[in-house]
């Protein structure tokens, strides 16, 4: 059991590059272990909704917090770390692209900085397809480039067999000094649909858990998982522990006051919501509830909505038909309801989406329509400039965020005051500009991430609270 100065075992999953197979061994890992019994805390390091939810049900629902260095800071990434491995037996986080990937050639926000920042070993996947002898050099290499990053282990992965197992599990060792901690065959069934942002999210997969547990089964069957454990009990822990509490402290208001109602939309279309802001929004003083436009016509009395991204495409049928919720919500709109949309939200906050041959409606509150191409429109890191008007942010300060988005504005009848941001990284929505306004809707292609954006979550809150004393 963790003790309560945080000494709490763990290991950070790292590679050579994406696509080597991070996500789906830390799957593994966290169902196996959770499995048997121990308390896993599951992390993510990089931008990323849909890793997250699979490695949060692999940990049997605990929820994954994200440890994003270049969206948060380094104080804040020790108390989400402290906060949420506390009380667990192990944390096991989720890498990002190859363990030394950087925006720039400083390496300051790689996924190993954030193993020396935690004190915590790296468990290095290796994708052994057509090499051998090699990969021990390349490993040397990562060893040797910063001599303070710990490696503690390494996972073969896509092996052809026992003797190409053999020779690569000698030529690490030997040359290296590593020890190969699992060594997992070429698999035949592919349990884990991907789509163009990655793996198709848990909500949309009906054989999520079937495929958790295949996950945990190879897991079980390829990687010593009792060395794993001892590797990272052998980590040296954090020096001081932070202060806890990663969350903002919950804003006290009058006894008499009623907590503000967010009203957030959460299905399979609207899913991308990083738990640090729902529970920001509720450390800020508001009571949230959850809708679906997908089943529910009726949008109940509410203060505020959170609109996060998703994959309004694949629902764009069931969006389209339900005219009564398009249409209360633009009233909503229009009488002045505090919304802040995220991508998908953006998108189903303008007039249509086209897809292919086929026009959708959607609610008609933003003039924009959209459309969606076969390669990104906007991919990465953002940073946003707060120039223009807007109900939640004061001009002149600088927001960082992210965006993936597959979609683009085809036509925009707005003006220049109508937006918020001027992009100096980032595709945002039309001409460097993103943040789309409407009365007190706040509508753009980048997300938020409440602990890298303190200020997001009051300022929704204290604008729904302006608008419930207002009715």
């Amino acid at each position: 059991m963790a003790d309560p100065h945080n000494n709490t075992p763990g290991v950070v999953v790292g590679a050579l590059r994406g696509g080597s197979g991070k996500t789906i061994v830390s799957i593994g890992l966290i169902a196996a272990l959770s499995s048997s019994g121990h308390r896993v805390a599951p992390f993510k390091k990089g931008p990323d909704y849909i890793d997250a939810g699979w490695l949060s049900m692999a940990a049997q629902a605990r929820p994954c917090y994200n440890l994003d260095t270049y969206l948060i800071d380094e104080r804040r990434i020790l108390q989400t770390y402290t906060q949420h491995s506390r009380n667990c037996d192990m944390a096991v986080i989720e890498g990002n692209r190859g363990i030394y990937d950087c925006i720039n050639t400083s390496g300051g926000t790689s996924t190993a900085e954030l193993s020396k920042l935690l004190g915590l070993p790296i468990l290095l996947i290796i994708d052994g397809t057509k090499t051998t002898r090699t990969m021990a050099a390349v490993v040397a290499g990562c060893s040797q480039f910063d001599p303070s990053v710990h490696i503690g282990g390494v996972i073969l992965n896509r092996i052809a067999g026992a003797r190409h197992e053999g020779i690569l599990r000698r030529s690490i060792e030997e040359h290296c000094g590593i020890p190969v901690l699992g060594a997992i065959p070429k698999l035949r069934q592919q349990r884990f649909p991907e789509r163009h942002m990655g793996l198709v999210p848990t909500p949309e997969h009906e054989w999520a858990l079937p495929a958790i547990a295949a996950a945990a089964e190879v897991a079980r069957n390829h990687i010593d998982l009792e060395a794993v454990i001892r590797m990272a009990q052998d980590a040296t822990p954090l020096e001081t522990a932070p202060e806890s509490g990663a969350a903002p402290e919950k804003q006290v208001v009058a006894s008499n006051a009623k907590a503000p109602t967010i009203a957030v939309l959460r299905d399979s279309a609207f899913q991308f919501y990083y738990p640090e802001n729902l529970e920001a929004l509720e450390a800020a003083g508001a009571r949230l509830v959850y809708l679906s436009p997908l089943g529910n016509d009726a949008i109940p009395d509410i203060d505020a909505m959170y609109i996060g991204g998703g994959f309004p495409e694949t629902h764009a049928v069931e969006l389209a038909g339900n005219q009564r919720f398009r249409d209360r919500l633009k009233d909503l709109a229009d009488d002045g309801l505090p919304i802040y949309a995220e991508c998908g939200g953006l998108m189903f906050l303008g007039e249509s989406l086209t897809l292919e041959d086929r026009t959708y409606t959607m609610t008609g509150i933003l003039p924009v329509t959209f459309g969606f191409s076969k390669r990104p429109q906007g991919h990465g890191y953002t940073v946003l400039e707060v120039t223009g008007k807007n109900p939640y942010f004061p001009r002149g300060i600088t927001l960082k965020g992210h965006e993936f988005h597959y979609s683009s504005a085809l036509e925009w009848r707005g003006s220049a005051d109508d937006l918020a941001y001027t992009m100096t990284r980032g595709a945002g929505l039309v001409n460097g500009k993103d943040g789309l306004c409407y009365k007190n809707v706040l509508a753009t292609y980048t997300h938020l991430h409440a602990s890298g954006t303190p200020e997001w979550a009051p300022a929704l809150v204290a604008k729904a609270r302006e608008y419930q004393s207002g009715k």
